[in-house]
């Protein structure tokens, strides 16, 4: 499955080489991530994130058991207003969308520095009026971040050297010198992802197998890169229908990774989804939870296609 899963890689529609987050650097055989420096000086305490932000996604279905007819006209308001563009409560990034079949009616999707804003459109949702008519079904929380996957300038010239490229070559240091360019405005839509309007998306969680024979966490790092490397181009044959946003849960919640996928049509994503199964990052070592997919719709649009306006 999409490169999902593997710590935050992502692919977009605005360049072909931003999913591209491997190296071919065998030199480097530890399997564990490096730790931090105990000269490099800690942040203050904060729950703002240094790199990158707070990502939810909250998933609901509407109480019509509880329910006399459609909503009352305050609680359409309450909703209108949570989902709305009051500066002062809205995230820096907040979409909603219905959702198909019968598992929710509605996700909202939210980003933000300050996971209090990100819960708190969760909660004026919840809030006495229409809280009663709503039941939460799923959640996600989780953070994004750039993946160890994403090489430095240096371990892109060395897979470009690996690959047979004379280190000497003007086109060596063209392509080295245009993926500096590159990588800060492909590392900010990692951590900061400006969401596409397009009207269809996708959401799962996944985790990384640890069964005997197929453990993604015991393998060196040079195996799991080349499988991220094979990830990252079945991605890339999608670059300008399918977005993708990759965001860790781990230590935050039941799954390590949360999927969100965003296609210029539904049938990208199926597309998509397919294919990269048969890539052995997917096929021997992924664990996938429950797939919602959903249609882009604001408030307005939400009441409407669930006859409750």
């Amino acid at each position: 499955m999409p490169a999902v899963g593997l710590a935050c890689t992502c692919f977009c529609p605005f360049t072909l080489t931003c999913f591209c987050p491997f190296t071919l650097n065998s030199t480097t055989m530890n399997s564990r991530p490096p730790s931090q420096r105990p000269s490099e000086p800690l942040p203050e305490p904060s729950v703002i994130p240094v790199n990158g932000w707070h990502c939810s996604h909250y998933f609901y279905r509407f109480r019509r058991e509880a329910m006399q007819g459609c909503l009352s006209a305050a609680c359409q308001q309450q909703l209108r207003d949570a989902l709305g563009d009051d500066a002062a409560i809205k995230t820096e990034r907040q979409v909603s969308y219905w959702i198909s079949g019968h598992s929710a009616d509605f996700c909202v999707m939210l980003m933000d520095p300050d996971p209090a804003k990100v819960d708190g459109v969760h909660q004026r949702i919840m809030a006495p009026g229409l809280g009663q008519f709503i039941e939460p079904v799923w959640s996600f929380v989780s953070m994004s971040e750039v993946s160890e996957y994403v090489p430095t300038i240096e371990r892109f010239r060395e897979r470009l050297i690996a690959g047979g490229a004379d280190p000497d070559s003007p086109e060596v240091a063209a392509k080295v010198a245009a993926y500096e360019r590159r990588l800060p405005m492909m590392n900010e839509q990692r951590l900061r992802p400006e969401i596409p309007d397009w009207p269809s998306a996708c959401f799962y969680p996944m985790n990384k197998s640890r069964v005997v024979g197929a453990n993604w966490f015991s393998e060196p790092f040079s195996a799991r890169n080349a499988m991220m490397a094979e990830h990252a181009q079945s991605g890339m044959a999608f670059a300008g229908k399918v977005s993708q946003l990759i965001s860790v849960g781990v230590g935050l919640d039941d799954w390590e990774w949360m999927v969100t996928l965003w296609g210029r049509n539904p049938e990208y994503l199926r597309e998509i989804v397919y294919k990269m199964r048969f890539d052995e990052a997917s096929a021997k070592y992924a664990e996938f939870g429950p797939f919602y997919v959903g249609y882009r719709a604001g408030a307005e649009e939400i009441l409407e296609h669930c006859q409750l306006a």
